[in-house]
Parts: structure tokens; sequence; C-alpha cells
């Protein structure tokens, strides 16, 4: 069974970056594909990106695109999720989830996700 701790959040202008990170513990980090939600106050927890076990495959909510990018280090048990250009409505709690996986899968629905982290707070002010 995997452990998830984020770490990485914090307060940040409207414009600026962040880099989260998500460290696993437990054995055979690579059999997991990982996934980062997002849930701001009043509202659904939402997709924000995943990452196939390898970190070949990966895909991102539409409104991130080209904004934040999801990576991994295998050898580290860390997946990272680098945000720039950040804006306000992108101020949630973050969490990374992680699923065992088959190559190149990724997962899309929080239900796909028995192991999540505690989350890290994401502010953006204007």
């Amino acid at each position: 069974q995997v452990q998830l701790v984020e770490s990485g959040g914090g307060l940040v202008q409207s414009g600026g970056s962040l880099r989260l990170s998500c460290e696993a513990s437990g054995p055979s980090f690579n059999t997991y594909g990982i996934g980062w939600f997002r849930q701001a106050p009043g509202k659904e927890r939402e997709f924000v990106a995943a990452i196939s076990r390898s970190g070949s495959i990966t895909d991102y909510l539409d409104s991130v695109k080209g904004r934040f990018t999801i990576s991994r280090d295998n050898a580290k048990n860390t997946v990272y999720l680098q945000m720039i250009s950040l804006k306000a409505e992108d101020t949630a709690v973050y969490y990374c989830a992680a699923r065992v996986a088959v190559p190149l899968a990724l997962a899309y629905s929080p239900r796909q996700y028995p192991y999540w982290g505690q989350g890290t707070q994401v502010t953006v002010s204007l």
C-alpha cells in the first residue's frame, strides 16, 4: 500500500509559479498511475492532471493546459506538478492520488483512485 504526502503549496500572486511535490512511500511506486486533483470551497473535487506509470503519457484539464506540467521521478518516488501563470481560479486544495495501473493508462475520476494524500493549499491572489 502506498502513502502519499504533498508539499509545495502556498500563497502566490496572479501570474506567479509554484511546484507541488507528491512523495510516495511503499513498494513498487512504478506500478502506480498518479493523478492531481483540486477542490475549491463549495465545489466538487476536480481532475487536474494525470501521468502514467512510466511518465510517458500525461493529460490535463483543459483550463490548465499550457500552464501546468506533471512529471515523475520514479527513482525518487515523487511526482511533481509545475504550475506557471497561476490565476485566482486555480485557488484550491491540491491532492495527489495513486492507483495500481496497467502501462500507459490514465484515470480521470477521483473514484478510480484508492490512495490519497492529505492535500496542500494553493492560494493565488489578484
